[in-house]
This record gives C-alpha cells, structure tokens and sequence, in this order.
C-alpha cells in the first residue's frame, strides 16, 4: 500500500491543510514586521517641577547624547502630553549638535512628560535676536520676548560710555530691534516715544545702568566701551554672544574683561558669565542698577541673592509710560548688597582669571508686570528656579 498522503481536489480546498496552515503564518509574520515597520520609535522626556508655582515657558536643555538620535540623517518633533507640538532648538559647537532646548510649561509640584518622534518640524518663530548694529554707532542689542537690551561699541568713544546695559521696554512678543533702528534711524520715527509697540525711555550715561557689572576695590570701577563682539547663537530660543573689553582699570591695573551673555525665550532675566583676565589683585565684582534721581523703590533681598528696582518710565517728550524695573541676581551665596556712587550694588568675591555668574534684565509695567509687587515677585521667582531648576528625565 502506497504510504503518500492524498488529498482530494475541490473548489473549496486546492491547498493541502499544512500548505495553508504555512500561508497563514507568512500572512501573519507579514503584518506583524509591516506593523513594527510602520511604528515610530520616540523618546519620553519627563520634566519635574518640584516648587509650589507653576513653571511658564522655562527653558528645558537635553544632552543630545541622551537622545540617542541622529539629526544628520532624520528629522524630529516634539510633542506635550496633549500631542501638540513643542518648538525646540539645536545648540551647536563647531557644527555638532550637543542640546536641544525648548519651553516647558510644567504646573506646581508636578511632572510632564515630552515625546520626542520621528517626523518634520514646523518652523519655529523667533522669540530672541542678538545683533552688531554698525549703523548706530557700533551698538550691539539684543531681545527676548518680553525686553530688549543694547551696550555700546567703539564708535561712541568720544562720548564717555559705559559698559552699562541699556533696557528699552517693549509690549509685544515680537522682536523690534530691527524695526526701532530703522524706524529711528531712515524714517525719522524716535525710538525714544512711544508708537504702539514700547519705546527706549531709559538713560544709562557713565553708569552700570540696567544691570551692568564692574570690578570694585575702594570704588566701582565702572569701564568704557566693548572692543570686539562675536555672536555664538542666533535663535530662534535662545541666543548667545560675548563681548571684550580690552583695558578695564581697575586701580593701577588693566585688565581684559569677556562677557557672554545668553537670552532665552521667556526668561526674566538674561545669563551672564564674566571673566577679568590681569594681575591678580583681591576684588569683588558687583553687578549695578543706576538709581537715576533715586525716586524710584528699592527692593534688596539677601536671602534670594537679588536686588531689584523700580521707577518712573517718562517719554523723551515728558509723557509718562508706566514704571519700568531692573533687577540683578547673584547665584553665589553671602551676597554684599550696598548702595553707592548714586547704584544700587550686589556684589561677591571674585579672583582675576575665573569665571562669575550672574543674571540681570528689566521689564516694563505695560508688559507682563502690572505693579512693582509684580516685579519684585518676579525676581523672587526667578531666583527660586535657580536654586531649584527644573528636573529632567528621560524614559
């Protein structure tokens, strides 16, 4: 008897069952490898809040090398909880990608989780600007979405500058620079009245100004103007830039100053990092606010490492713009507050050839800060998410 197997034809059966029972797993092996295919792989990123406010567009950094993720060959979105996506920039040096930033809204006492997928961005708006501004006498400005902020350059030498830090007031998201210089400078318009969108009602002369620094001994030695700028970023999030001063006097001595200053998207304050290259002398240096006539209220809290002021805002045609404020935050603990030479001064020990840190910037009463209380609250704030940043996870 023969031993093979035999299987009657018919138009419900032209396969023998295990030939079937083989196409149905290929099918299924198919659609499984098509669905895994199909899928985007992503990255979680959580972010803990661990104070009692709520964190509004404070900016998040991500170490690229935790991302695990090549942006030489693909691109990426970033979404919230709710699968709205989330603008980001790529921090670059020389040419390699090294972070990524973005603004996290994260409530009290909670966490957010952020999706990082495969996909193609949506262009992201510009929120912060730092440019040379050779047609107005080599100034160099810079903005973020709620201040703008300029210090003065080479051509201004026969004027007695400063390395003061000059604050316009503005009461829109949008970056003005470019257009307050050519309204000012080819229409005719003043950037020193207000049109609609802010003005530059501030007055900085020989002075610290809005939050400039100086070394001090037995006096403030405040200095001149930059000789040499170099901008490292650009935006959209965050820009980045230094200048040098080539002969700061400090006594007998000359010394070499750099500061790098970092503007981010919604943040109060701007990031500066200060080096004194020169004899090494003891010194402390001391970031000031001008007091101008001296009416305006001061606000010193050595415990949050922070001054702040506020004042009268008057049009360059007398007419009265809300109150403006300054304030200056020093991370460093057993902070010196003092006033002198017409500044209110926040000052620490500082050794020549090191780095110091420090933040200041201003705000205006018609933008965000409707009250003095709301500013010196502000600063509060800001000081607190120093001490206690942002926590960041990923899964």
């Amino acid at each position: 008897m023969s031993t093979e197997a035999y299987w009657p034809i018919s138009a419900n059966n032209l396969n023998p069952p295990i030939c079937s029972h083989m196409k149905n797993l290929f099918l299924t092996n198919l659609l499984f490898f098509l669905l895994v295919a199909c899928q985007q792989e992503y990255v979680v990123i959580k972010v803990t809040n661990s104070l009692d406010f709520d964190r509004r567009e404070e900016m998040v950094e991500v170490n690229i090398r935790q991302l695990n993720v090549d942006f030489a060959e693909k691109k990426y979105l970033l979404n919230d909880h709710k699968g709205q996506e989330i603008a980001y920039q790529l921090l670059r040096d020389n040419n390699q990608v090294y972070a990524l930033i973005f603004q996290a809204d994260i409530p009290a006492h909670s966490s957010v989780e952020y999706k990082f997928i495969e996909g193609t961005p949506a262009e992201v708006t510009s929120k912060t600007h730092a440019r040379y501004v050779p047609e107005r006498k080599d100034d160099f400005a810079w903005e973020n979405d709620l201040s703008v902020y300029r210090m003065y350059g080479p051509a201004l030498a026969g004027e007695n500058p400063s390395n003061g830090v000059d604050l316009w007031l503005k009461r829109t998201a949008d970056l003005i620079v470019d257009k307050f210089y050519h309204d000012e400078l080819v229409d005719g318009l003043s950037y020193h009245v207000d049109h609609g969108l802010g003005l530059d009602c501030y007055t900085v002369g020989h002075t610290l100004g809005a939050g400039g620094i100086a070394p001090y001994t037995d006096k403030l030695w405040i200095g001149d103007h930059y000789n040499r700028f170099a901008v490292i970023e650009n935006g959209p999030l965050r820009s980045v830039f230094a200048l040098t001063y080539d002969s700061v006097k400090v006594s007998h001595d000359y010394y070499t100053q750099t500061i790098t200053i970092t503007v981010d998207a919604g943040s109060l304050l701007n990031k500066a990092v200060v080096r004194y290259e020169g004899a090494n002398q003891p010194m402390k240096l001391a970031g000031g606010i001008v007091l101008h006539n001296g009416e305006g209220d001061r606000y010193t809290d050595p415990e949050n490492q922070l001054i702040a002021y506020a004042e009268n805002a008057v049009s360059n045609a007398g007419i009265a713009s809300g109150r403006n404020y300054v304030g200056v935050y020093l991370p460093q603990k057993e902070v010196q507050i003092k006033e002198e030479a017409n500044h209110l001064l926040i000052m620490n020990d500082y050794k020549p050839g090191t780095e110091f840190v420090y933040y200041f910037g201003g705000g205006w009463s018609q933008w965000h800060y409707p009250t003095d209380k709301a500013w010196f609250d502000a600063m509060v704030r800001f000081s607190q998410t120093k001490t206690s940043p942002l926590q960041v996870v990923l899964l």
